[in-house]
């Protein structure tokens, strides 16, 4: 493993026990992430791509095969706060206001009032929400709620975030706004990011790699290294390279299926 290798998993298995017997969830996962990475992980409903993005967050325990994260276990990568995760919902607590939200793990994690003052400015800021922290979430829209979510997840400035579909439940209008965000977001803060998609132009468009997985048992049925540029208007999805991309993850979808 290199020395930037951010995330890295070989041999992974995860079968889960369930009342109707054994399910095969992933299956011979391999996988390295680099430092700085925006990796997608895109497959059909319930080949493993939250579950993995679980197993790196130790939320999840393989049954077989070996993960590390940050050269440490998911388990002390967690207790270290390597990691911020996003889920699909924004999760935020309707009593606190959008500036009690993002404090929340800070208070945990006991910093200073004026430290917790000043992390949140900065990360209101980084999600363009400035102004917005005296605000209550049902106050917000569904789109300022999931970047008040991600601002949560940014704000003990962990070196990873994970994002579990995160702009799934959107209109696309508001998607497409949110991607551009998001990239620009990456691009000050250099992150490794995890994402988790059903949406073909999403992968793409996000992502400096492409993880295509098959149905259960999830396996990896494609790995794309994407050649955009890091810089990417949206009518960047209307170019050749764009396309062509698209499609082979577009393949690499259907002949997971074939293979089953």
């Amino acid at each position: 493993m290199t020395q930037d290798m951010t995330i890295h998993a070989q041999g992974l298995d995860l079968t889960f026990d369930t009342n109707d017997g054994p399910v095969h969830a992933l299956k011979d996962v391999n996988l390295e992430i680099k430092k700085g990475e925006f990796v997608s992980f895109i497959g059909p409903s319930g080949c493993g791509k939250t579950t993995f993005l679980r197993c790196i967050a130790g939320l999840e325990t393989p049954t077989s095969g070996e993960i590390s994260v940050n050269g440490m276990t998911p388990d002390q990568a967690r207790q270290a706060r390597a990691y911020g995760y996003v889920f699909q919902a924004a999760g935020l607590y309707p009593w606190r206001t959008i500036g009690g939200n993002i404090r929340l793990p800070l208070e945990i994690m006991g910093f200073s009032k004026s430290e917790q003052a000043e992390r949140v400015a900065r990360v209101l800021d980084l999600v363009d929400l400035n102004g917005f922290d005296r605000k209550f979430p049902w106050q917000l829209s569904g789109g300022m709620q999931q970047r008040a979510s991600i601002a949560r997840a940014l704000a003990f400035d962990a070196d990873i975030l994970l994002m579990d579909e995160p702009f799934g439940a959107l209109d696309e209008i508001v998607r497409d706004h949110l991607n551009e965000q998001l990239l620009q977001l990456w691009a000050r803060t250099e992150k490794t990011i995890g994402f988790v998609t059903h949406s073909i132009p999403e992968a793409v468009y996000l992502s400096t790699k492409i993880v295509v997985m098959s149905p259960r048992p999830g396996r990896i049925s494609d790995v794309i290294d994407s050649p955009l540029p890091r810089e990417r208007p949206l009518d960047i999805r209307d170019s050749v390279e764009f396309i062509e991309i698209a499609h082979r993850v577009r393949d690499g979808l259907r002949a997971g299926h074939i293979d089953e």
